[in-house]
C-alpha cells in the first residue's frame, strides 16, 4: 500500500472549473499547454481524471470540462474530430481513447506507477482490462428490464470477486492500486447505486473481496475527487436506458 499511501499524501485538492458549453469560448489551443478534455459525469473521461490525480500532475495536465448537453462546437472542430471525451491535449496533438490515455499518462508523466514490474500482474491486467467490456456490457444489460438481476450480471461480478483474490499482497485487483482498478472504478461506482436502488440489489453481498476493494477504493483522495452525486448519476443513468420504475413499483 506504500505506493497508494504516498499518491493520498501528495494529493492536493483543486477548486474544478465549469463545464464549457456552447456559449463558451475555447481555451488556447495548441499554445504549449497540456489539457485534459472531460466530462465530469462520464465514466470513461473519469479514469483519465483518477489517472491525472493519482500521478499527482494536476498541475501539469489542466481540466478541460466540457458540457456533454450543449458542447461547444470549437471542441469538435479545433480539438477532437471524435467529439467524445476524454482526449488530451498534449505536445500539440489530441489523443482519445480513455485506457490508452491511463496508459499514456502513466507513461509520459511523473508520479507512481500505474503498472507493476512484476510480469505475472502486467499479464493480468491486460487480461482484466480485456473483460472489462464484457463486464459492463453484463451489467448494462441487466438495467432496463423490470425483472430479477439476472445471471449474466451475477457471473460478471462473481468473476470479479474470483479476480480480486488472484493477489494477497493488497485489497486491489493486482495488489497494489494500479490501471485496473482505475478502469472498473467509475463503472462499479454507478452500478452499485443503480442496481441497490433500482433493483433492490446489493452487487457487494457474499462477495467480501468487492466489499473490502470499494472501501480502500473510497480511501483514496485521487478517485473520490472524482465522484459525483451519487443521486445525480443514477437520474442519469435511468434517464439514458429508459428506466422509469423502482424495484417493485412503477413511478
Amino acid at each position: 500500500m506504500a505506493a497508494a499511501a504516498a499518491a493520498a499524501a501528495g494529493f492536493a485538492k483543486e477548486v474544478l472549473p465549469p463545464s464549457l458549453d456552447s456559449t463558451s469560448k475555447p481555451p488556447a489551443i495548441f499554445d504549449g499547454t497540456t489539457r485534459l478534455y472531460i466530462s465530469y459525469v462520464c465514466p470513461y473521461a473519469q479514469r483519465t481524471w483518477i489517472a491525472r490525480n493519482y500521478k499527482g500532475v494536476q498541475e501539469n495536465i489542466k481540466l478541460v470540462p466540457i458540457d456533454l448537453e450543449n458542447k461547444p462546437a470549437w471542441y469538435k472542430e479545433k480539438v477532437y474530430p471524435a467529439n467524445k471525451v476524454p482526449s488530451l491535449e498534449h505536445n500539440n496533438k489530441v489523443k482519445g481513447e480513455s485506457l490508452d490515455l491511463v496508459k499514456y499518462i502513466d507513461k509520459y508523466f511523473e508520479g507512481p506507477a500505474l503498472l507493476p514490474d512484476d510480469p505475472a500482474k502486467q499479464q493480468f491486467a491486460e487480461e482484466l482490462l480485456s473483460y472489462n467490456d464484457s463486464f459492463n456490457k453484463a451489467m448494462y444489460s441487466a438495467m432496463p428490464s423490470n425483472a430479477d438481476v439476472d445471471d449474466d450480471a451475477g457471473a460478471a461480478l462473481d468473476k470479479l470477486e474470483d479476480a480480486l483474490s488472484k493477489f494477497d499482497d493488497g485489497p486491489f485487483f493486482l495488489g497494489q492500486f494500479s490501471l485496473v482498478d482505475i478502469a472498473y472504478a467509475p463503472f462499479i461506482e454507478r452500478f452499485q447505486t443503480f442496481f441497490e436502488e433500482v433493483k433492490n440489489y446489493d452487487i457487494t453481498k457474499g462477495r467480501p473481496k468487492l466489499t473490502l476493494w470499494i472501501e480502500e477504493l473510497n480511501k483514496i483522495d485521487a478517485y473520490t475527487h472524482t465522484r459525483r452525486d451519487p443521486q445525480e448519476l443514477l437520474m442519469r443513468t435511468k434517464k439514458r436506458f429508459g428506466v422509469k420504475y423502482y424495484y417493485g413499483f412503477s413511478l
